[in-house]
């Protein structure tokens, strides 16, 4: 179980991956030593599973994003899941229920690569078909 403290101490460290634990000591009124456990705790526990890099809006707004949606044939739902996993254009992956069985969100620097992006996703062994709705605008994020 996650104590009320963690949940502060995630929710700073989500915030900021970078902070020093000093500061988080500071912030969450314990002592670097307190702060240390518990990050280790977490890690060891697989709360926090790593730590990564969040593009900033300069870097984004030049993206092209999309939707992909794509229906697999059953028996090749795990080979087609591990091969979407390899293409780092695909930056978040859903199963889904309804018509479709997936949704990918992918990123492309140009609407060319986003092309090439889906002639692969349309082309692995195991994809039916595939239907794409590029965003034209976000207007929130969470």
């Amino acid at each position: 179980m996650i104590s009320k403290e963690d949940e502060r101490l995630l929710a700073l460290l989500k915030n900021n991956a970078r902070i020093s634990v000093s500061d988080l000591a500071r912030e969450l009124n314990l002592s670097r030593s307190t702060v240390q456990t518990r990050i280790a705790r977490l890690e060891q526990t697989g709360v926090i599973k790593g730590y990564g890099v969040e593009y900033g809006e300069a870097y984004v707004s030049n993206l092209v994003s999309a939707h992909v949606s794509i229906k697999v044939r059953q028996k090749f739902t795990t080979k087609t899941n591990v091969e979407l996993k390899k293409m780092h254009r695909i930056s978040e992956l859903y199963a889904i229920s309804g018509e479709y069985d997936l949704i990918a969100v992918v990123q492309a620097q140009t609407t060319e690569q986003l092309s090439h992006l889906l002639d692969d996703i349309g082309n692995l062994d195991g994809v039916e078909r595939t239907t794409s709705a590029v965003i034209l605008e976000t207007k929130f994020k969470r």
